[in-house]
């Protein structure tokens, strides 16, 4: 059978049997193609901002001997992880939005998927370690330091690495394997595994069940995980007899408890929307999915350093030297 495949205009359209696309085309925001001048400045200043924001938090941290303690080490680590999300996604993004480069080769494309996904759940997996770190801080303070020395901080971050990264690499066969034959349209700023595979002409039951499984093993396990580390702190916190100690130890959970809101929060938001609401327009569904790209590595180092007094204050010294080295 002869199948005539709907390509972009500008693209060469295939009269071939069993053709498989190799370059896709991204289409940004589907429905909003003439807003994208005016979406691309919000997706510009949080690039910048968390550019600037986590590497400045990053620098802070290793440069301050005083804040090498196990807690600012996982928040450098996520900043980390902050800085590769972003960049994952948003220069593409821009590209699409000011010179209409949405071309993208399958390989890019299944590599972009393979580090966007597992980024994601890294980050997920220092979010889940650093409830951990509050959890042995307040239940157990007087054996803090001796449980989480540098040599185990190193371990858990190697062990969180292996596991986002090894999780995620069979994505890259399961994908491989297809024949993406329907068309070479991707209704989105980035390549998402399911989005990629939808457009295949073969059976993605698989590549579904596999995604449900990384989710449940990986995210999933992870939330559960920090809701019995909270649950914990909170029994601990509720017998210290000092009103004012209470107060101190959940101030030093706040910062961790806005940035979990806002990194599951709009990404369980998103899914939910995406399982049940039909009936919303396409590019709400593709927003929703850049909100928590955007907005997390963006007001993270924005949270830690107004919340956190020892960053606050290294701030605030580098910002005094600064103008008395300018004067």
């Amino acid at each position: 059978e002869v199948r005539t495949l709907n390509i972009l205009p500008g693209m060469t359209t295939l009269n071939h049997t069993g053709v498989s696309h190799t370059v896709f085309r991204l289409l940004g925001i589907p429905g909003l193609e003439d807003q994208h001048m005016w979406i691309s400045i919000p997706f510009f200043i949080s690039y910048v901002t968390a550019l600037l924001g986590n590497s400045l938090l990053i620098f802070i941290i290793l440069s301050k001997r005083s804040l090498h303690e196990p807690m600012y080490l996982f928040l450098c680590m996520l900043a980390g992880s902050d800085i590769v999300l972003s960049t994952c996604t948003v220069p593409q993004a821009l590209a699409i939005f000011w010179f209409h480069a949405g071309e993208i080769s399958l390989d890019r494309c299944i590599t972009q998927v393979f580090f966007l996904t597992s980024i994601f759940i890294y980050e997920s997996g220092i979010l889940m370690v650093m409830a951990f770190d509050r959890y042995i801080a307040i239940c157990y303070p007087l054996r803090y330091t001796t449980i989480l020395r540098h040599s185990l901080i190193g371990k858990i971050g190697v062990v969180v690495f292996v596991r986002s990264y090894g999780t995620i690499f069979p994505i890259i066969f399961l994908l491989k394997r297809l024949t993406f034959c329907k068309n070479n349209i991707l209704p989105n700023t980035a390549c998402k595994h399911i989005v990629l595979a939808r457009v295949s002409c073969d059976d993605i039951r698989v590549n579904i069940w596999y995604g449900v499984f990384v989710l449940l093993s990986t995210v999933v396990l992870d939330v559960l995980l920090i809701f019995i580390s909270y649950v914990l702190i909170l029994r601990t916190v509720f017998h210290i007899p000092s009103q004012d100690a209470r107060r101190k130890a959940l101030n030093t959970c706040g910062s961790h408890v806005c940035v979990i809101i806002l990194f599951y929060g709009p990404g369980i938001f998103s899914v939910l929307t995406q399982r049940f609401g039909r009936h919303i327009l396409p590019y709400i569904h593709v927003l929703l999915a850049n909100v928590y790209i955007l907005v997390p590595p963006m007001l993270n180092p924005i949270i830690y350093g107004i919340k956190t007094r020892q960053i606050r204050d290294q701030s605030q010294r580098m910002k005094i030297g600064i103008i008395r080295g300018s004067s």
